[in-house]
């Protein structure tokens, strides 16, 4: 459950909004289709390689097994900061949707008091995220279950209310259907561009937005490599949560497209009136009451996110720690376990949420630091894929049949080239917007940080340690195998019944 809720938050309930509105319904769609195709090349690839390796550091140690120390020390450093980073965009965004109840979020709004500060509502949230962490993992695992599993009943009945509202079942009894995309066309021109480039551009703003909401996954392969049977538990969990969020991701992509006008004033993050789709088409259906009640249970999303956050980097951190890759001090823990002075150290940048405190600025910063993210992630996930390749060339080489491994990836190796070119395209042009019309500094600082950090990260460690790329005929297909550790439990389980196995997969 924290596997798959962990990843939904506020790239899909909020935003998706300014997606909508620079790519329309047809650009929304096809992104996330994208994103939702790129998203299944790393997971085969990686359940591939933790199937057989379920070894500490997840894609971190597998890069520097199979490829070079250098690129496993840069992924991981990356992978702590896109957490630490990730955690102010989740606490941005729920400070946008507070303003759906505050005066803050009316046209025109002049209010001055405490209640429309956004620092307020910031400061609050933090409380609750750093209290359920330094809690410790005890706490912090009921909560996130009971927090996730609100989302993933929220998304379920969002998609229900609207293909009920998209039918004309809602109060004012209007059948939408495809009226957007007929006015449309499934496109718009962003930034006032005219003609088939504006409405590309459009489709390309929504690619880096659509990453961000996908960004995470990987974890599901990382956690089922550390529970019992990894052979057998990691690619079934590959396959179930990759179809339930694109499920998710997709089926909601395609009615909010359908339920909201591109034009809709309160898409744009950047005004006080910002809200997420959802609400807005709820609202629009002429529903009082429902769109508090999921605006309530979004901004739960977004504490659930920021929870999910620093628990993970606080933990990635002291695993860097652990490898002998950062500090010792990393290393001290309280007597049950918690590291912390790394969740001190990871949750003093969740101050960086204060940029939000401005009125009217929450949408920009979460737009900052998802750009951010986003492109954290997908450095990211091109090395899981490069990883991947080096990992097939390596057994070619050393003369390992794949029908031999735990689980075999399908269309491999092109899948995983298949992945590096939209990664790579993703990476270089993912910063464009900040080029169109006037040059925005911040939004191509924010954009393009994180791939200064890697190369930095990756030559630093190189030069200093003198290490380089590992060749494929010495690549170590034998320490930490499943296949040498695991216990066959196939005998000592008995045959179940088939309502059990249904009760099971249910």
């Amino acid at each position: 459950m924290i596997a798959l809720g962990g990843v939904i938050g506020t790239g899909l309930f909020l935003g998706t909004a300014s997606d909508l509105e620079n790519g329309g319904p047809a650009g929304l769609l096809i992104a996330y289709c994208l994103m939702a195709s790129l998203l299944y090349a790393v997971m085969v690839a990686l359940g591939e390689m933790v199937s057989q390796f379920p070894i500490p550091g997840g894609q971190f140690a597998l890069a520097g097994r199979f490829v070079s120390p250098e690129l496993g020390f840069a992924m991981g450093v990356l992978y702590v900061y896109n957490y630490i980073i990730v955690l102010p965009a989740e606490i941005s965004a729920a400070a946008v949707l507070i303003t759906y109840w505050t005066p803050a979020g009316q046209v025109d709004s002049t209010c001055t008091t405490g209640i429309c500060n956004n620092a307020l509502w910031v400061g609050l949230m933090l409380l609750v995220v750093w209290l359920i962490n330094v809690g410790g993992t005890k706490i912090f695992g009921e909560m996130e279950f009971w927090f996730c599993s609100i989302k993933v009943l929220t998304i379920l009945g969002l998609i229900i209310t609207g293909i009920i509202i998209s039918a004309g079942g809602g109060p004012n009894h209007e059948a939408i259907g495809f009226k957007f995309w007929n006015e449309t066309g499934g496109f718009v021109q962003y930034a006032g561009i005219a003609g088939a480039k504006g409405r590309f551009l459009g489709f390309f703003a929504v690619l880096i937005d659509a990453a961000f909401a996908f960004i995470g996954t990987e974890i599901t392969a990382i956690a089922a490599a550390e529970t019992a049977s990894p052979a057998k538990n990691v690619p079934r969990a590959i396959k179930s949560v990759w179809i339930r969020l694109v499920l998710f991701y997709i089926c909601s992509a395609f009615l909010i497209g359908i339920l909201v006008s591109p034009s809709d004033p309160s898409l744009n993050l950047s005004s006080t009136a910002a809200k997420s789709p959802f609400v807005i088409a709820i609202k629009n259906a002429g529903i009082n009451v429902l769109p508090s009640i999921i605006n309530a249970a979004l901004l739960t999303s977004a504490w659930s996110a920021g929870c999910a956050d620093l628990f993970v980097s606080s933990r990635a951190l002291y695993g860097l720690a652990a490898r002998g890759q950062a500090p010792r001090v990393f290393l001290k823990t309280r007597k049950d376990g918690l590291p912390w002075v790394c969740v001190l150290f990871c949750g003093s940048f969740s101050l960086l949420s204060f940029m939000a405190a401005s009125q009217g600025k929450a949408g920009t910063v979460f737009g900052y630091f998802s750009n951010m993210t986003a492109i954290c992630g997908m450095i990211s996930w091109a090395g899981i894929l490069w990883t991947s390749i080096r990992w097939h060339k390596g057994l070619k080489v050393q003369g390992i049949d794949r029908s031999t491994l735990p689980y075999r990836a399908p269309f491999q190796p092109y899948l995983s080239y298949y992945g590096i070119c939209i990664c790579l395209m993703v990476i270089i042009f993912g910063g464009f917007t900040a080029f169109i019309h006037t040059f925005d500094v911040s939004s191509f600082i924010t954009t393009y940080f994180p791939i200064l950090l890697f190369v930095v990260l990756f030559v630093g460690y190189k030069i200093r340690y003198k290490s380089g790329i590992i060749p494929l005929a010495e690549q170590d297909f034998v320490t930490g195998s499943s296949a040498v550790m695991e216990v066959d439990e196939q005998d000592q389980v008995a045959e179940k019944s088939m309502w059990q196995k249904i009760s099971e997969r249910i």
